[in-house]
């Protein structure tokens, strides 16, 4: 008897595709809350000055054309990024870096979710996987 790890077919349905539809829609509800920070910024913020204006404006769409790339190996690693980017839009209005610190914890569990999914397909216990006999 080996200790050689057992391996598995692949499951019956892709996993990774529910994954990349979950977090490209978690991006699309980020970029509507962000865009619903400009007039947050523009009124109870003192005013949406250049600087303010052009920071949210690029985050909003580093968001979208994050939403678009999630099928690339290290887009959980760019959508964790971006809260960062997002919480740093604190200094326009604490209430900005709130939702960065929200949706920090949403990509956080995200992230929890997918290593759940690698462990289980590493051990098999997907539906349709099968043990390979070698």
């Amino acid at each position: 008897m080996t200790d050689a790890p057992t391996r598995f077919t692949p499951p019956a349905n892709d996993p990774w595709k529910g994954l990349r539809g979950v977090m490209a829609g978690t991006l699309i509800l980020e970029v509507i809350v962000m865009i619903l920070t400009f007039p947050i910024v523009a009124r109870i913020a003192g005013g949406l000055t250049w600087f303010s204006g052009v920071y949210l404006a690029v985050v909003t769409v580093a968001l979208i054309l994050a939403a678009g790339m999630q099928g690339r190996r290290n887009a959980l690693t760019i959508d964790l990024g971006l809260q960062f980017a997002v919480i740093a839009g604190g200094i326009f209005h604490w209430s900005i870096a709130v939702v960065g610190v929200l949706f920090l914890c949403v990509w956080v569990y995200i992230r929890y979710v997918k290593l759940d999914v690698e462990r289980r397909i590493e051990l098999g216990l997907l539906p349709g996987q099968e043990p390979i006999d070698d």
